[in-house]
């Protein structure tokens, strides 16, 4: 699944709260320590890691600034 599709798609539906996996596929190496931040705090510690979220708009919100970092999967 492409990263970006993923999270627009996530970003477009308009039920309750999904829970969705996060995996991150880039390093944040020579990114800005604001994005390194929302990597962390997804809870992403290491290249290839996933972590399940509930699609909050919050969640939405930092996926967003990070999707060249991340791949975003609905369950």
């Amino acid at each position: 699944m492409c990263h970006l599709s993923g999270v627009r798609a996530i970003m477009s539906s308009k039920a309750g709260p999904a829970t969705i996996r996060v995996r991150l596929v880039r390093s944040a190496l020579g990114y800005s320590q604001r994005q390194k931040a929302t990597i962390r705090a997804l809870g992403l510690r290491k290249l290839h890691s996933s972590v399940e979220q509930v699609a909050t708009p919050q969640i939405r919100g930092m996926l967003q600034k990070v999707t060249h970092l991340v791949e975003v999967e609905e369950i």
